[in-house]
């Protein structure tokens, strides 16, 4: 009896902290639970698909088959995942702001611009700025994420028996970071920001463009199944992936260029790294790792939107369309000065 009674109280105190939370603390949540749990999922593929990306010389030329042998040789299982604290750190408040922010920027467009069309349109609008300003607050942690997947354990370091040299450039996240700001200061942090922006206006508006849309054509009585919103999930992070590739090459090249040991010219700007790669290592390097993506942005988007879904139901978060008729009905009410 006391037990029960302890857990009906510790229901009912949950259940107060949830009715007491604002809207965009729920979404907050929502959108930290999809993206830290998606991000976990492919870790491994993750790492590939950076080596791939900006080690060509090393692991392009083995292919993934080959890539995952080495990691695991060198490395050990652990290796899969080495940069994913500084991933998950970073993916948290990204999708937390990520989600967060295409909720309201989709409420503040309809609520100034009441008469606009609530079709594709609005969502990949309201996608494109949620996913600039998600960058804009947590492009540092992407940085240190990236040098340290970067960072490999060279075969030739491994001891007698058969255990990898620890020597390495950076020890962690934090040493990462303290070393990046001595070395470039504050600007170094956002090294490579800049075709980041421009790849994930494209994509973060594309990839709810499309998930919307095609939920829209689905039957009201499976709209809520599991299933439906994987397989959503998944062509909209794919459609969304192949259209903005490039500047996600681009963005790690930039990131990593102070790492890499090879006597080519130095990357600057943007524009100077995309001809530079065309040049010095051919278009095709443009899209390297491109199989890996997808098969990592197929579970990652499709486990996003899936759990944020979830999490929204369980966080009581009411419909778009209940918050938009609230919405509508604040904007046709006469105001009592006029």
């Amino acid at each position: 009896m006391a037990k029960k009674r302890e857990e009906r109280e510790t229901g009912l105190f949950l259940d107060g902290v949830i009715e007491a939370m604002p809207v965009f603390a729920k979404e907050l949540v929502a959108g930290g639970v999809a993206g830290g749990l998606a991000k976990t999922v492919v870790a491994p593929l993750e790492r590939v698909k950076i080596l791939f990306q900006t080690r060509r010389d090393e692991f392009k030329t083995i292919g993934l088959l080959g890539s995952i042998k080495k990691i695991a040789k060198t490395e050990g299982i652990m290796g899969f995942y080495r940069g994913n604290g500084a991933s998950v750190a970073r993916i948290v408040p990204y999708a937390a702001l990520h989600y967060m922010t295409y909720e309201q920027y989709r409420r503040w467009i309809i609520h100034t611009f009441p008469n606009a069309g609530r079709g594709p349109v609005l969502d990949l609008v309201a996608g494109s700025f949620a996913g600039g300003t998600a960058v804009l607050f947590t492009y540092p942690l992407d940085l240190v994420r990236t040098k340290l997947a970067y960072q490999v354990v060279n075969s030739s370091k491994v001891n007698v028996q058969g255990i990898a040299s620890t020597k390495q450039e950076y020890k962690g996240i934090y040493d990462c970071f303290l070393k990046t700001l001595k070395e470039s200061g504050r600007r170094g942090l956002y090294h490579g920001v800049a075709p980041s922006l421009y790849g994930i206006f494209p994509y973060a508006g594309l990839k709810f463009y499309f998930y919307e849309e095609m939920k829209r054509h689905v039957p009201e009585e499976h709209k809520k199944d599991i299933l439906v919103k994987l397989v959503c999930g998944s062509v909209a992070g794919l459609m969304g992936q192949t259209f903005t590739y490039p500047l996600d090459v681009v963005r790690r090249q930039m990131q990593v260029q102070r790492l890499a040991t090879s006597n080519s010219a130095e990357l600057k700007g943007t524009m100077e790294t995309l001809v530079m790669i065309v040049q010095t290592q051919g278009w095709k390097q443009l899209f390297s790792g491109l199989s890996i993506n997808y098969l990592k942005v197929v579970p990652s988007v499709a486990i996003g939107f899936t759990v944020y879904d979830l999490m929204k139901s369980c966080l009581r978060v009411p419909s778009r369309d209940v918050i938009e008729v609230v919405t509508d009905n604040r904007n046709s009410q006469p105001s009592i000065h006029s």
